[in-house]
């Protein structure tokens, strides 16, 4: 998760959040070699008194600089583009959770499962532990395996909410009378945070969104405890 003064990213925890990364760090440089020739020619031109004639009325050099922004364009936008592809692709999920926006509150469906559904409400400040996050922290987490596709269908009751988790690359919108979906892959075991992320009202600080990836079996496990439970 994010921690103070952090510059960058969050570690990626899934394999679209790790293509994002490598693309922020493409157009990054990219921007970073534009604004430095901007800012050379700038400085060029503001120190030195010469003029080149040549230079204020070329054929060539406006052929280069409609040609080359081109180029540049289209470095960007086809990395862009294959990622957007990557993110709509769902192939054959090994489990489905349907997440319901509610003010102030989410709800989990396990779709798979006959019976396996819970509310999921933030920790209150006051009865948080020693090591839990305030503002993240709920009493109910969402479990799913890792290394497993999982489709997350995504709605909202009342009014605009937004399904976030920035480690794994994941922001849909839940729309009333709308199902939005997503897919993603955990790629390692761990706890992981997200908040709701479409102002939705006086509480909208108060949503948070807990996933926690485990082992296969250890889902397993999970699942069973929690349909006996209900």
């Amino acid at each position: 998760m994010a921690h103070p003064s952090q510059m960058g990213f969050q570690d990626a925890a899934s394999p679209i959040m790790e293509e994002l990364l490598h693309f922020h760090d493409h157009a990054l440089m990219i921007v970073f070699l534009i604004s430095t020739l901007v800012l050379y020619i700038i400085i060029a031109m503001v120190s030195s008194k010469l003029t080149n004639k040549f230079i204020l009325d070329s054929q060539e050099i406006e052929i280069v600089w409609t040609i080359l922004p081109a180029i540049i364009l289209i470095l960007i936008a086809l990395p862009s583009l294959r990622i957007l592809y990557l993110m709509d692709e769902i192939n054959d999920p090994h489990l489905t959770v349907k997440a319901i926006g509610h003010q102030w509150y989410w709800s989990y469906e396990y779709t798979d499962y006959e019976d396996l559904c819970f509310d999921s409400y933030m920790i209150p400040t006051q009865e948080l532990t020693p090591g839990q996050f305030r503002l993240l922290e709920a009493d109910h987490r969402m479990v799913v395996p890792m290394e497993s596709p999982i489709r997350m269908l995504i709605s909202a009751e009342d009014v605009l909410h937004s399904w976030a988790i920035p480690a794994l690359g994941v922001k849909v919108d839940a729309v009333p009378g709308r199902l939005n979906q997503t897919a993603f892959i955990a790629s390692r075991p761990g706890v992981f945070y997200g908040q709701c992320s479409e102002i939705c009202g006086a509480n909208h600080s108060f949503m948070p969104i807990v996933l926690e990836a485990v082992p296969l079996e250890y889902f397993e496990t999970w699942s069973s405890f929690m349909l006996e439970d209900a």
